[in-house]
């Protein structure tokens, strides 16, 4: 199958940066194109946090909520990490979205 590659974007609480690699790496050698979180923020990356203002993290963090449904578009469908079931309140409004808008949604855990 060389061409004809799904889009698959992955959601779920940036705490699971293992689970987010390892599911990753499964799907695209499956043949899938996956556009992933650029930032870590719950396992990782501190330093991209350190020394902001609260204003600008907020900006920030409403900024980077706003890409990841700019990148749910540009997707065929979105696979959740849900870690233990867990699914904040973020993935939780990236998953309605993705169901606003016509996307097949899967679960790394039913």
């Amino acid at each position: 199958m060389v061409g004809n590659y799904k889009v698959i974007t992955l959601c779920g609480s940036t705490r699971f940066k293992d689970e987010f690699m390892a599911a990753q790496k499964r799907l695209m050698l499956e043949g899938n194109i996956v556009i992933s979180v650029g930032l870590f923020g719950h396992s990782g990356d501190h330093e991209v946090w350190e020394g902001m203002s609260e204003d600008t993290l907020t900006q920030t963090k409403l900024m980077l909520d706003d890409m990841h449904k700019h990148k749910i578009d540009m997707a065929d469908e979105i696979f959740v990490i849900n870690v233990g079931g867990y699914i904040g309140s973020s993935t939780r409004s990236e998953i309605e979205y993705a169901k606003a808008t016509g996307k097949v949604v899967k679960y790394l855990e039913e």
